[in-house]
């Protein structure tokens, strides 16, 4: 038997769930989903798995995801226009290009691991005491960014950007490939360890010698 194929083209199934009242969805498990055939329904997750799903360029705009859990998922380049992430983790995902300072800034938390944030901007959000452990942060933009107490535990930061950052306790001491200027960021018992800490350095363009 055949399945099922929508007389509506595509984009008028889009613009239909989007007139759909909104949902609340709590303790449910999406796996191996793509979203981009089937875009999530607008509402509010709590405490929800998304596994190896597919978010890739999706529109996840004025969602909320409380206490959820996205495990070996593509979000790059997904709309987040005052999406709500409290408490929610990412491991082994895929989140590039993300416009984390876009989403709904109230109770914004967030933890990383094993995931890449490459040309990610989470410009002038306040995410103090996040985690990002073995993750991949190329040219990510930390511009104006509270991380206050955060750690960076084994991330490679190339070409990441931080300007007027607050960094106040944070733990780099695992990281690397950082540049980071303590003259106009704030680094108050900040934790770096070496070689890596001449990254605080580059920009008077110094040679050190062992």
């Amino acid at each position: 038997m055949g399945c099922y194929k929508s007389p509506f083209p595509k984009s008028v199934i889009q613009i239909i769930q989007t007139m759909m009242e909104p949902v609340f969805v709590a303790g449910e498990t999406y796996s191996n989903t793509n979203f981009q055939d089937s875009p999530l329904q607008k509402g509010e997750y709590e405490n929800c798995s998304f596994k190896d799903c597919n978010f890739s360029e999706t529109d996840l705009s004025e969602i909320k995801f409380i206490d959820c859990d996205f495990s070996s998922c593509n979000l790059s380049l997904a709309k987040l226009q005052q999406t709500a992430f409290r408490e929610v983790r990412f491991v082994d995902c895929k989140l590039l290009g993300l416009q984390f300072d876009s989403c709904n800034k109230f109770g914004l938390s967030l933890s990383f691991e094993r995931c890449q944030l490459d040309h990610c901007s989470f410009y002038q959000t306040k995410i103090k005491k996040t985690t990002f452990k073995d993750t991949q942060l190329h040219e990510t933009d930390f511009t104006e960014c509270d991380l206050t107490g955060s750690t960076f535990d084994n991330c490679d930061l190339t070409r990441a950007t931080f300007v007027n950052t607050i960094l106040k306790k944070a733990d780099f001491s695992t990281s690397y490939n950082y540049s980071i200027d303590p003259e106009i960021n704030k680094i108050k018992k900040a934790k770096f360890s070496i070689p890596e800490v001449i990254g605080l350095l580059d920009k008077y363009e110094i040679e050190i010698i062992k």
